[in-house]
């Protein structure tokens, strides 16, 4: 079957990703357009996805370099203008008044606003003269490997709505996170680990864990959190006394039981994953402690990723995990970091939080090239929207800004991203994207292209229609792509 735009659709299983010919599958679809058609199709992909739902698939661009993805969330909303896109304008017009007149006030444009410059001096780095603040001096130590983009736009100022966006492109959560969209399109290369791995903080995100939900698609995506503190996983060992033997005959039994009652129960993906759950979490009883013990890695790779220092020991560790977690075949990793959200004293908290993250990622880039993982991973930094080049404090030089929707900065790194570039600009005081300007929906169209995957072919027949990641359509932001 068809698009309008020709381009070929798929229902809910992937099994199809990557062929040309019309599948026997295809033919009967199109067959016809009434439900029972529909209802038909529907019932033989569910079969097969619950057979081996995250076994590796092709991707719909064969000539795609990334495998893997390790999303590094800045929650919060890092400042672009103190960070990675500087305006010497600002300088110019510090604590002058600052009055917008292309939208009415909302709550949080209420009062007397100043124009804020930025505490940080900024330097430009490497062969390719990028743009940082000085503060990034590991960083900097790698800025040929990165790709800076100036043009993204959300539509939130709000933390919990602009995140769902940004995570699983839909302002109202619900939705499947890009992570669970990429392991059902390409399946993981690990059977023994799942395929889209989560590290939050102890405290999470603004609107939970329906930051890496499954949403519609089968519950085999969703993405699995690692506690940063104590166990990982909870119950990942099994009770005293439990044998191994003992371990799998219950689960034998269990199986059989489940299957019987799921025969009787057609079309319910529930208890089909929750049974595949029950034997993935066997399997990682023996493979988790093992990817998860850093005490194996050496003392150099240890003090390079900042383990052990105070400042950068919790990052750190979460970056060396990553690292270890696609070198073992997941396939999508998203770390945290929180508390970005500056609205004052912007110097001493970006300060101190990029202390925190400089070092980890500048060594999990370095890492990853010299083990030969970069050209296959993309690494991708960035929040859920910029912040504004004024602010309505003005007491001593507590100086912090707000949230701003029309303009941010992300970067990406390896994964054959147009390294030492910078795509997109912002006007002259980084208040708006003016170049290269693209919704996220289209970044997440090209995060999804990175991997081999085509947006318009990626998708799962929910309520009545076929959805998507970018909802409904968008485009590959052109120049990110080396």
């Amino acid at each position: 079957m068809s698009t309008e735009s020709g381009t070929d659709r798929r229902g809910p299983a992937p099994d199809e990703v990557g062929r040309g010919a019309v599948s026997r599958r295809g033919a009967v679809y199109g067959l016809g357009a009434s439900l029972g058609s529909l209802a038909f199709t529907s019932l033989l992909a569910a079969e097969q996805e619950r057979a081996r739902p995250l076994e590796p698939k092709p991707g719909h661009v064969p000539a795609a370099k990334a495998r893997s993805v390790i999303f590094l969330m800045m929650e919060g909303g890092p400042s672009h203008v103190d960070t990675f896109d500087p305006k010497p304008a600002l300088d110019r017009l510090h604590l002058r008044e600052f009055v917008r007149e292309d939208r009415k006030k909302s709550a949080m444009e209420s009062g007397k606003r100043y124009y804020v410059r930025s505490p940080f001096r900024f330097i430009r780095a490497g062969r390719s003269g990028a743009d940082m603040a000085e503060n990034w001096s590991h960083l900097a130590t790698v800025a040929d490997e990165l790709c800076f983009y100036r043009g993204c736009t959300v539509d939130s100022v709000n933390h919990p709505t602009a995140l769902y966006q940004m995570n699983c492109g839909n302002r109202f959560g619900g939705d499947p996170a890009v992570g669970a969209w990429v392991t059902y399109g390409l399946g993981s290369e690990n059977e023994n680990l799942p395929g889209f791995v989560v590290l939050p903080e102890v405290s999470y995100p603004q609107g939970g864990a329906a930051n890496w939900s499954n949403g519609y698609l089968p519950a085999y995506y969703q993405g699995t959190p690692l506690r940063p503190r104590g166990s990982p996983i909870l119950d990942l060992a099994p009770p005293p006394g439990v044998t191994p033997e003992q371990q799998r005959n219950n689960l034998d039994l269990l199986a059989r039981l489940d299957s019987a009652h799921a025969a009787a129960r057609p079309g319910h993906d529930a208890l089909a994953a929750r049974m595949t759950a029950y034997e993935l979490a066997f399997r990682m009883q023996v493979q988790v402690p093992t990817v998860l013990d850093l005490s194996r890695e050496d003392a150099a790779t240890l003090a390079l990723y900042g383990v052990g220092d105070p400042v950068t020991d919790a990052f750190g560790r979460k970056c060396l995990l990553a690292r270890r977690l696609v070198e073992q075949g997941v396939r999508f990793v998203q770390l945290y970091n929180g508390s970005w959200d500056s609205h004052d004293s912007i110097e001493r908290a970006h300060g101190r939080l990029v202390r925190a993250v400089d070092r980890p990622i500048a060594a999990l880039i370095a890492d990853l090239k010299r083990r030969g993982l970069l050209d296959s991973t993309l690494v991708v930094w960035c929040g859920e929207f910029g912040r504004t080049p004024d602010n309505g404090v003005r007491q001593g030089t507590a100086y912090g800004r707000d949230h701003n929707p029309d303009a941010m900065t992300i970067w990406l790194a390896g994964g054959g991203c147009n390294a030492g570039h910078t795509i997109g600009a912002t006007d002259e005081l980084g208040g708006r994207a003016v170049e290269c300007v693209h919704h996220v929906r289209d970044f997440h169209v090209t995060l999804l292209r990175f991997l081999g995957l085509d947006d318009t072919r990626l998708t799962y027949y929910h309520a009545g229609r076929f959805k998507q990641l970018s909802q409904f359509g968008g485009g590959v932001i052109p120049g990110l792509i080396g």
